[in-house]
């Protein structure tokens, strides 16, 4: 059995402490018992409230060349999974067996020094992520020209454009050659025409019989990808199996708006300044659970701030197999957000989305750049598919654009 499997966990759990103090011994006696078998003093028993498991009980296997999908919601425990999987961090219990080498692609750039050249960056990164410098000879004009900096291979980093940057450092981490690959959100970077280009290159790592892990919010990659998904709630395995279903449950478990936001972690610098409550969907003045394409449709969101945060407009994102088809911003540029809590409304014209499901994300961001919040997945929307003619099919797009049209022969 061992021979077929890349990768076996058995009852990995994780724990953190969050933000407790360390029980401090006030005596010889404390200090000598607190590290016997068993001992549990009363002030590490208090401490017990800042205690966070962020995995708990997570058991799968996985073929060899096999592709797996690693979803679920912000704070379900994914990254923490794959950090454990690549030993960057050990877990509180159980553990995890790897037959072949593992390379992680968990956070492109790492590693990159600003004042080297593209070129000595690249012989950098690539032996921090494990490639020997034979083998970075040989692939170097390759990663050079997929990450289209050839004109610059020689000027430091440090000058490079955003763009240039990471699309230069997924190249490297892209041509590793490795028995596993542990992939993290690493299709977000650079432009949608690179973007493009880098799932094109992890369709050909996936085809190549490798085995790969891959934790991504773009769900249309996710389908493209991988033959299996694990789905992660709350830090416990919800789903193990075909990719179809698991993506279906995952978005099922969005479906309910309200629970949804509440349970979400949001991501950013004001991520806890602004909380998020509350979401609902309303047509003819109902709350609505399916959307009516015929009807307009008003989104609501609620939230707290918890002290006044100036200049903030509140957002509103609809996406769709991993691409944002629109935004929403509910207040001209110079609105603040004050202490207490704040609703917003926000209203779609009848017609624009056609039938399906939509991913709808939450957040706030101060116009101009710097302070933000954000979460990409706090709720799931479906369209029914009452259409009055059949030119306004699914087939035709992701979006039903009002439009004139004038034929002249």
């Amino acid at each position: 059995m061992s021979g077929e499997l890349a990768l076996r966990a058995e009852g990995l759990g994780k724990e953190y402490q969050l933000g407790e103090r360390r029980f401090a011994a006030e005596s010889l006696y404390e200090a000598l018992a607190s590290w016997l078998p068993g001992a549990r003093p009363a002030a590490a028993e208090a401490g017990e409230r800042g205690r966070f498991w962020a995995l708990r009980e997570v058991s799968f296997d996985v073929a060899r060349g096999e592709v797996i999908g690693i979803v679920g919601r912000n704070g379900a425990g994914k990254s923490t999974l794959l950090k454990i999987l690549s030993r960057i961090t050990a877990p509180t219990t159980g553990r995890a067996v790897l037959h072949g080498k593992l390379a992680s692609l968990l956070e492109v750039g790492t590693g990159f020094h600003p004042d080297l050249t593209g070129r000595e960056n690249i012989y950098l990164n690539g032996t921090i992520l494990g490639m020997r410098r034979r083998e970075i000879d040989r692939k170097f004009d390759d990663i050079a020209a997929f990450a289209e900096v050839e004109r610059f291979l020689d000027t430091p980093v440090k000058r490079y454009s955003s763009g240039m940057y990471v699309r230069l450092a997924f190249a490297v981490a892209a041509h590793l050659e490795t028995d596993i690959l542990v992939v993290d959100e690493v299709l977000a970077v650079g432009d949608l025409a690179f973007q493009r280009k880098s799932l094109g290159k992890m369709e050909d790592v996936a085809k190549s019989g490798r085995t790969v892990l891959f934790v991504s919010h773009n769900l249309g990659a996710v389908r493209t990808l991988c033959s299996s998904v694990l789905l992660l709630e709350g830090g416990r395995v919800a789903y193990r199996g075909p990719t179809e279903e698991g993506l279906a449950r995952y978005e099922a478990s969005l479906a309910d708006g309200g629970a949804a936001i509440a349970a979400t972690r949001f991501a950013g610098p004001l991520a806890g300044r602004v909380g998020f409550h509350s979401f609902a969907l309303r047509q003819g003045g109902e709350e609505v659970a399916v959307l009516d394409p015929t009807q307009p449709v008003e989104i609501e969101i609620g939230g707290e701030a918890t002290e006044d945060l100036g200049t903030l407009e509140l957002n509103l994102g609809v996406m769709r197999d991993g691409v944002r088809l629109f935004s929403c911003h509910d207040a001209p540029p110079a609105t603040p957000l004050r202490r207490g809590a704040f609703r917003s409304r926000f209203e779609v014209a009848a017609g624009v989305l056609r039938p399906g499901r939509y991913l709808i994300g939450v957040g706030a961001y101060r116009p101009g750049g710097g302070d933000w919040t954000w979460c990409p997945e706090v709720a799931v929307v479906e369209v029914s598919e009452r259409w009055s003619t059949a030119v306004q099919s699914r087939d035709l797009g992701l979006l039903s654009v009002p439009y004139r049209a004038e034929r002249v022969q």
